[in-house]
């Protein structure tokens, strides 16, 4: 079984995080999809809502998506979220003949040097690259350079281009302004409701 994996802060999930899902599941014909909430990412700041909040709005994001499942492998797990860590801990909980592909976007990838044991990554699962509005394509040759391996565990996508940020959304709440145009309508709620966001970053 081909399983995709989609982390992030999701701070919160936009629809752009759903396309990119999608879009991968339907090129790649993956079984399903995994979101994966960050606890604290080791390369970013610390999210703005608390973890209970933003599990909540993955939850309710996916809902009535059977293609789409909430894995919360990083929240539990004490420390800063580490990729490598998490897909090593998925791999553990699946069938012996099941894969991993790993979604994340251009700007990532080209980062993927600067992760934590990066190398070991690329042995357990297939990186799936998706392009991230502003950023070129990475330079291949030179990260199989930097992290060997990697050329033959990446899988270059050409869309979806979605141009939607968390940072955009959550600059919006604070202004007052409407984000039902970026977000489920359950999140939008949800971020009213427990007023999320208020105050800008």
């Amino acid at each position: 079984m081909k399983i995709g994996v989609l982390g992030g802060t999701f701070d919160p999930i936009h629809n752009g995080h759903l396309a990119v899902a999608e879009e991968t599941r339907l090129k790649l014909n993956l079984a399903e999809v995994l979101f994966v909430p960050a606890s604290c990412p080791r390369l970013r700041g610390s999210p703005l809502a608390a973890a209970e909040y933003r599990v909540q709005m993955v939850r309710l994001a996916i809902m009535g998506r059977p293609y789409f499942q909430l894995s919360t492998v990083e929240i539990e797990r004490p420390g800063p979220s580490c990729s490598v860590d998490t897909v090593a801990e998925l791999k553990g909980q699946l069938g012996e003949g099941d894969e991993l592909y790993f979604i994340l976007g251009w700007d990532n990838l080209a980062e993927l040097p600067r992760w934590w044991e990066p190398t070991r990554l690329v042995k357990m699962c297939y990186l799936v690259a998706v392009p991230r509005p502003g950023y070129p394509l990475p330079d291949i040759k030179s990260l199989d350079m930097a992290v060997p391996g990697l050329a033959q565990s990446v899988i270059l996508l050409d869309s979806p281009h979605i141009d939607v940020s968390a940072s955009e959304i959550r600059q919006r709440v604070a202004q007052g302004l409407p984000i039902r145009h970026l977000v489920p309508e359950p999140v939008d709620r949800y971020i009213k409701q427990h007023g999320l966001y208020t105050t800008s970053d």
